[in-house]
């Protein structure tokens, strides 16, 4: 179009509102531009064309807190987003900037997030999302059951077919289903290993029945009802501290309060309890880990977990093991602490993949001689 023929397209063109344009969270998709070839951004394209205009100095931050699916939804977003005006820029820009400023102090809930969430997700992936952030951790259903205790399972189950107990059950980790069997009535119980003893390959349609029932009726319910114990969440705040604020913490609380202390000093999971570990489960640790890390983590090791950290390696192994901490000489003890906290967190993570079992050894745990 010659821009005699534009100008006077412009002219004639309706005026746009001066009202606001509505929050990106809740309003229409935006409208820009005034011309005949006017464009709709949706969410997706949004987020796209702010994410190029902040540029890699600036963008990266943001994408680095994105998981795989999001940035590959952006990023198709960001192909098909063909030219973007310097006017579609400066009015995107204005909503941007009219939403940050109309609603004065931030609040982050459940409730806001879902609402942003919804403007460029679909309903499913957002319930999803706010799924996994309510309940307990884990990708699937079947994940999510091995982090809720047995007797909340064990309770919601009893009230089901001793077949459907069956095929929940045969989907679960051995030792986590045999907790849930001994916390069912003995009656009910007996009746489900019958069923699982003679369980046949369960239909696909079965078992999406089954996992869509398990997430709305009690995934759902679980987030709203089940309080999680404060003991465990302060002990996993006291494993992340270092050696010298743990102590800190730890002795006061002991003069304050000795049973509170205690029964955090029993949850946490600590460097020494790595020594409890079996041997296959210490190995598949150490190949895990950094070399550099692993050294610097056994220089602060005591000399009974230092000879079973070597123990299990290779002869050669533990050689340049020995090599490797010998050369480092004296280190600093927050070095040390950090590449210890690396090693449990590694730890924490094998078990909870299922790749190892973390046993500490309780109290109430029966001992044969």
């Amino acid at each position: 179009m010659a821009p005699a023929a534009t100008a006077a397209a412009k002219s004639s063109a309706p005026k746009t509102s001066a009202t606001p344009p509505e929050s990106v969270g809740t309003g229409p998709a935006l409208v820009i531009g005034e011309d005949a070839d006017q464009r709709t951004l949706n969410g997706d394209e949004k987020a796209a064309v702010l994410l190029l205009a902040l540029g890699p100095e600036f963008g990266r931050p943001i994408l680095e807190e994105l998981d795989e699916l999001e940035i590959r939804q952006l990023s198709r977003a960001m192909v098909n987003l063909g030219p973007i005006t310097p006017d579609m820029m400066e009015r995107l820009m204005a909503e941007f900037v009219v939403n940050m400023n109309s609603g004065g102090a931030l609040t982050g809930n459940s409730q806001t997030t879902q609402r942003l969430l919804l403007s460029f997700l679909p309903q499913d992936r957002v319930n999803a999302i706010m799924e996994e952030i309510r309940g307990p951790a884990g990708r699937t259903v079947w994940e999510k059951l091995r982090n809720v205790q047995q007797d909340v399972l064990a309770n919601y189950l009893k009230n089901e077919y001793p077949q459907t107990i069956a095929v929940v059950l045969s989907k679960t980790d051995t030792e986590y289903a045999s907790r849930v069997l001994a916390t069912l009535p003995e009656a009910l119980a007996l009746e489900v290993v019958h069923r699982m003893l003679t369980l046949e390959p369960v239909q696909k349609e079965v078992l999406d029945k089954i996992e869509t029932t398990l997430r709305t009726e009690f995934m759902s319910t679980l987030s709203h009802t089940q309080r999680r114990d404060s003991h465990e969440q302060m002990a996993e705040i006291f494993n992340s501290f270092d050696r010298q604020t743990e102590a800190r913490f730890l002795t006061s609380l002991e003069e304050r309060d000795r049973d509170a202390a205690e029964r955090i000093k029993a949850l946490m999971f600590t460097f020494e309890d790595l020594g409890r570990l079996d041997s296959g489960a210490i190995q598949a640790l150490l190949n895990k880990m950094d070399k550099k890390d692993l050294a610097l983590a056994m220089k602060g090791a005591n000399d009974t977990l230092k000879e079973f950290f070597l123990s299990n390696l290779s002869a050669r192994a533990a050689k340049n093991l020995r090599d490797d901490m010998d050369a480092m000489g004296s280190v600093r003890l927050k070095e040390v602490d950090e590449s210890q906290t690396r090693m449990i967190a590694t730890a924490k993570d094998l078990a909870a993949k299922g790749e190892i079992v973390i046993n500490k050894g309780k109290s109430d745990e029966e001992m044969i001689s």
